[in-house]
């Protein structure tokens, strides 16, 4: 792990009000993530993996009940303001969501959204944030940008509507990634794809990556570190190769077991491809 420290996470909880009681959804979860380090947070629905990552960003329901501490750049999170949050949300911490098509505004095209996205985060002009439009949708391989621009979000493909997400989120220039099952509704070649554009342009920017997934071959493939969460908390924590290929946990025996039947191979991320972990 190398870069500064951008996010440290200290025993953080998190319950919903559910009539005279509360259900604990995350119990005192703890980690610290560096500057061009990826994190995958591995775990099946309900495990907590989501909602941990949902208080960074300040995006709970009120009847959420957080303690513990979040810091990031060493400014605590815990408590902040709406108007404080959105000082963070997007410029420091951004957030890629699972389901591209309802995330993308129906009504509006999509330069027009990824133009409101720079205007507000980057307080370009208008001409400015159109231009910067092009240059990022270029970035993310897409061929012809500037017709892009104005196109409808039904007109396109998952994989690109996911690729459109992607550069709203870049837009402002984030720290943190948060990519929530980014992929899950992908077919395993575009799946690949957008993993391999995500780790390119993490290479470029020097952020730090969340890859919030169930899938233990994506946790493989992509991370530096692996954190495994069952039932709101953490039960193993370490280096993919250790995770994955000597799990000390039931529920990671049973997480591989269900997505990789059979011995599993793994080595450096970049070798990922070549042991088969993509399909």
């Amino acid at each position: 792990m190398s870069g500064e420290t951008l996010l440290e996470v200290r025993d953080l909880s998190v319950s919903f009000a559910h009539g005279k009681a509360a259900r604990p959804a995350v119990d005192r979860l703890s980690y610290s993530l560096r500057a061009t380090e990826t994190l995958a947070i591995v775990g099946q629905s309900g495990s907590g993996k989501t909602v941990s990552c949902r208080a960074l960003m300040g995006l709970l329901p009120q009847s959420a009940r957080v303690s513990g501490s979040m810091r990031f750049l060493g400014q605590e999170l815990l408590n902040l303001g709406e108007r404080q949050m959105r000082s963070v949300r997007g410029a420091g911490i951004a957030m890629i969501f699972q389901d591209p098509a309802r995330s993308l505004n129906p009504t509006m095209r999509v330069g027009d959204q990824i133009v409101e996205v720079l205007r507000q985060h980057r307080r370009l002009t208008g001409a400015e944030a159109r231009t910067e439009a092009v240059n990022l949708l270029h970035k993310v391989r897409f061929s012809h940008p500037d017709e892009l621009l104005f196109a409808w979000p039904h007109q396109l493909s998952g994989g690109m509507q996911q690729r459109i997400m992607i550069v709203m989120a870049l837009a402002s220039r984030p720290r943190v990634l948060i990519a929530d099952e980014a992929t899950k509704s992908l077919d395993v070649i575009t799946q690949a794809g957008v993993l391999r554009l995500l780790k390119d342009l993490q290479s470029e920017s020097g952020m730090a990556l969340v890859l919030i997934t169930h899938d233990l071959r994506i946790a493989a493939g992509t991370s530096s570190y692996v954190l495994v969460m069952h039932e709101g908390r953490l039960v193993e924590q370490g280096h993919p190769s250790d995770v994955l290929s000597r799990p000390k946990h039931d529920y990671t025996r049973a997480l591989l077991d269900a997505v990789l039947p059979g011995p599993v191979i793994v080595g450096r991320t970049d070798t990922a491809a070549r042991t088969g972990l993509f399909g």
